[in-house]
């Protein structure tokens, strides 16, 4: 019974399709960036550590959207600051840190890095937020009233609504930039696939219990 509820795709997809549409894509297609004060990009999608380190290559994992859609938007936004936020998620580490790993990944695209700017400590979205805002009020222009001007977030669709409330909780306004769907807007009714049902219910309670634990510590 329990291989038929992971491998039946429908019953992992609706609820994480209800988690990756809990915060609203953004049109990005009229912003300037007279409108915006930065773009961050958070971790999770690099691998740094040792392999990285001996090899000299950097891998991508499968929310390789995250990396792209930077580089997307740094083209987009030439003069903008961008903080790539990240060490690992590893309980131990070795090697580079994925910002490092982060770094690499811009040089060999021919980037500019006269805005580049790394937080290489935070091992999860609380800690990416708390060690990137001090950057943020650094870095970031105001609007006439001083206030700071809302910085494009880019993280996985999944990961989207915790990573907006750990912003909202610490004053910083944001603009999200979700990626690395994994549900379409149908559910696949007739399909059954243990492989990727188990992956669906490897994410969806990832956050479940991210949310439940950052809500009892008072984090969101």
């Amino acid at each position: 019974m329990d291989l038929l509820v992971v491998g039946w795709l429908p019953s992992s997809e609706l609820p994480l399709r209800s988690l990756e549409d809990a915060v609203g894509k953004s049109s990005l297609a009229n912003l300037s960036e007279d409108e915006i004060g930065g773009i961050i990009i958070l971790g999770g999608a690099i691998e740094g550590g040792q392999i990285a380190l001996d090899r000299g290559e950097i891998s991508i994992y499968s929310s390789a959207e995250r990396v792209t859609k930077a580089f997307e938007l740094i083209r987009k936004f030439p003069n903008l600051p961008f903080i790539f936020s990240g060490y690992s998620g590893r309980l131990n580490p070795k090697g580079i840190s994925e910002a490092d790993a982060f770094k690499q990944l811009i040089a060999e695209q021919g980037l500019p890095d006269k805005n580049a700017h790394c937080e290489n400590q935070s091992r999860n979205t609380y800690e990416n937020v708390l060690y990137m805002k001090p950057m943020i009020e650094n870095l970031g222009s105001k609007t006439e009233a001083q206030a700071l001007k809302p910085w494009l977030i880019i993280t996985s669709a999944s990961s989207m609504y915790r990573s907006a409330k750990i912003f909202e909780k610490q004053g910083i306004a944001i603009i999200p930039v979700p990626v690395d769907y994994q549900t379409a807007n149908q559910p696949q009714w007739r399909s059954f696939d243990l492989e990727d049902g188990a992956k669906n219910w490897n994410r969806l309670m990832h956050e479940l219990v991210g949310l439940l634990a950052y809500w009892i510590t008072g984090k969101i």
